[in-house]
């Protein structure tokens, strides 16, 4: 067994891991939870029947195989929501069939004891060399990429992708999340929030005068959009942080034209530049706050040379939108356990529960559960939560609450503001934090916004003595619903 793999994908009743996101599919579609869906257009109409399923079925909701695309070959197919409940996340990351949410981060949360990163494997060939168009035989549009929003300012080919650049200094390889326009059958425009490591590499690119090389990687395992669409440490390969839960390192091959690395079984490749000085209008482009904000900007366009892509390819796609979306979930599950992994590292203990609340797009409004073990501790908790690298983008309220609480209930996290929190003595404010352009409430071109820390818990020196919480014993709960069974199964 190769090293590394105990940690991985042997859980699920699989002995390894998903090799692509072709069998990542088919898996799915064993476990009951893939919807195929024939005949739907790529204009307006997958935004819009995501947007219905995924505000529809908010409780375990299926993934969506597009099949059978207007206007295009019958083989091409676009994937939706791949990650998008629990059972699919922990299929994803090889971690136990959960009985929940709060399964899955805590599995992420203790891997992450454990995880070590894994290099990949450079091999000379992989499925995604079975085609390859070069220079003007290029058209991004000869695949059904979608136009998802009804006032988007085009079609988003990367949305559930990864744009891979290499750090002209250290030589590292970043691979993040990035949304990503067609202007043309040969250009594409790229977009990336102040302050993001892509950004960061393409501006160092830039201030040397130089040519800024990248792939966007637009159909791969899911497993890797879950490595790229969040805050790692600067410097480590989402390639890396992958193949660390995966148990087994990624085979890659490099690119004809910059030598940058993608993965083998890919689905579809694209190869270029951006250029200092070399832009156009991007957006505007409903985003995961749930609204168009950042409006319309010029942004560096990326010319493509070369497009790599399997036969049969397999688009992945993500549809932004008022939460919930099709990737709203996922993007929860793994904030909240990487923000608890992150604050237990920095020494706090007595994390009881972290969850990021899909109504907050998983940043803006995270709960973090604490049994309360010294005066101050409910307020380290929530100043960890909400600085660092995890929970620090556009981040908005952090609302700390005792282990009695679930932090996945709305309700219960309300509850315990409403009784157990003193606005003038417990509200903290922190200024001037890392945000974006998609903040619907920052004025154009500010990226700095204000957090609130929210202790909703019961106050340390009054702990013995708080008034206790009127409801039955667990004990008296069980014993009555035994008694009571039958009369209950008919509720």
């Amino acid at each position: 067994m190769p090293e590394g793999v105990e940690q991985g994908q042997n859980a699920n009743a699989y002995n390894r891991p998903h090799e692509d996101l072709r069998e990542f599919i088919a898996r799915t579609e064993r476990a009951g939870e893939l919807l195929r869906i024939k005949g739907v257009d790529w204009k307006l109409e997958m935004g819009a029947l995501a947007e219905i399923i995924y505000q529809t079925k908010t409780q375990d909701p299926p993934a969506i195989l597009f099949e059978e695309i207007p206007g295009y070959p019958a083989g091409m197919r676009v994937l939706a929501g791949a990650t998008n409940s629990s059972k699919r996340l922990a299929l994803t990351l090889g971690l136990p069939e959960p009985k929940g949410p709060l399964d899955v981060v805590r599995g992420y949360r203790d891997r992450m004891k454990t995880h070590r990163p894994i290099p990949p494997r450079i091999v000379p060939s992989g499925p995604v060399l079975e085609n390859i168009d070069r220079d003007e035989a290029v058209d991004v549009l000869k695949f059904p990429v979608p136009f998802l929003h009804e006032h988007d300012g085009g079609r988003y080919i990367g949305t559930h992708d990864l744009v891979v650049m290499r750090n002209p200094e250290e030589y590292w390889i970043n691979a993040a999340t990035y949304r990503v326009m067609v202007h043309d059958r040969n250009t594409v425009g790229l977009w990336m929030s102040p302050g993001k490591q892509g950004r960061q590499i393409r501006d160092k690119y830039f201030k040397a005068g130089k040519p800024c090389p990248v792939l966007i990687c637009c159909g791969q395992d899911p497993l890797l959009f879950l490595a790229s669409g969040n805050e790692l440490k600067f410097g480590l390969s989402e390639y890396d942080y992958a193949a660390g839960h995966r148990g087994l390192p990624y085979d890659l091959v490099l690119s004809e034209l910059y030598g940058l690395p993608m993965p083998a079984h890919a689905e579809l490749v694209l190869e270029g530049e951006m250029v200092p000085g070399d832009v156009a209008p991007e957006g505007p482009f409903g985003e995961f706050t749930g609204y168009y904000a950042g409006g319309q900007s010029e942004q560096p366009v990326v010319r493509v040379k070369r497009v790599y892509w399997r036969n049969d390819p397999i688009m992945t796609i993500a549809s932004p939108m008022r939460p919930p979306s099709d990737f709203s979930f996922s993007k929860c599950v793994m904030k909240a356990g990487m923000i608890w992994d992150e604050v237990e590292r920095a020494g706090l203990s007595g994390v009881a529960g972290v969850w990021c609340h899909e109504a907050g797009g998983a940043r803006m409004f995270n709960v973090i559960a604490i049994k309360q073990a010294y005066a101050g501790h409910a307020r380290q908790a929530g100043m960890l939560a909400a600085s660092c690298q995890s929970g620090a983008y556009l981040g908005r309220f952090v609302v700390v609450v005792d282990e009695d609480v679930d932090p996945t209930d709305l309700f219960d996290v309300v509850w315990a503001m409403s009784t157990r929190c003193d606005p003038i003595e417990d509200i903290d404010f922190i200024r001037r934090m890392w945000s974006t352009p998609l903040d619907p409430r920052l004025p154009r071109g500010t990226v700095e916004n204000s957090r609130a820390v929210i202790i909703a818990c019961r106050p340390f020196e009054r702990l013995a003595e708080f008034p206790r919480v009127a409801r039955a014993s667990p004990e008296l709960r069980a014993a009555v619903a035994a008694k009571y069974a039958a009369i209950l199964a008919k509720l």
